[in-house]
């Protein structure tokens, strides 16, 4: 059910992101975010070691949408045969498949080239947003929607959350660190997809309060 408290919640929500990657994309075409960017690349690259550059290959990996799909699929199988969900499987691959899409129109909105500072990794395409940061913010930000009211306790919850935001940030930070995303075009990401997880989230709750009033109207009628 959506409340208003929770209507609000939303809203707020997405004129945040929403502002948040405006501001990216005024900074990025102004080039005002250009000594930012280049300072957080050697922070983050300062740190190089042999070990952390394969744990940094891994998360890349891993967010990846190769990786990603295979993941999907699994979670598919949990929610459909432990859980008995099935709207919210449609829910899950709505929320990949579109962000993938939206990935891909707004790079090729801003055709932003890959930085060339330190490249450990090859990759190709365009830089802003990152798909990486956009597809991780997506699937273990629809992936926590999911699973919180399956989780009793707000330690569980918690634990949930702390993971979810983990993996989001480890991925983002992994891209900057192999060289092939600027820290704006992670930022960038991270709000674009915020933004719309935030609008099909809210659709989806919209539907579900729908057909809980229609279950309801029709127990009522068969009362009578």
């Amino acid at each position: 059910m959506i409340n208003k408290k929770h209507s609000a919640g939303a809203l707020i929500t997405g004129l945040v992101t929403l502002f948040g990657f405006s501001m990216m994309v005024i900074l990025i075409i102004n080039q005002r975010i250009t000594s930012f960017d280049s300072t957080v690349i050697y922070f983050i690259q300062g740190f190089e070691t042999p070990t952390l550059t394969s744990i940094m290959k891994f998360f890349t990996f891993i967010g990846s949408f190769s990786a990603l799909l295979v993941i999907v699929l699994v979670t598919t199988l949990f929610l459909y045969f432990l859980l008995k969900h099935r709207v919210e499987i449609i829910l899950l691959w709505t929320v990949i498949i579109s962000t993938s899409i939206l990935n891909w129109i707004l790079k090729h909105s801003f055709h932003r080239a890959r930085p060339e500072l330190h490249r450990l990794i090859d990759a190709g395409g365009y830089s802003f947003p990152s798909g990486h940061a956009m597809i991780a913010f997506a699937f273990y930000g629809i992936l926590a929607f999911l699973l919180w009211r399956h989780i009793p306790n707000r330690t569980g919850r918690n634990i949930l959350v702390l993971f979810s935001s983990l993996f989001i940030i480890l991925i983002g930070i992994s891209r900057v660190y192999l060289g092939v995303h600027y820290p704006s075009d992670i930022i960038g990401g991270y709000f674009a997809s915020g933004f719309w997880l935030t609008i099909v989230i809210w659709l989806f709750q919209k539907y579900k309060e729908k057909q809980y009033e229609k279950i309801k109207r029709l127990k009522e009628k068969d009362c009578k």
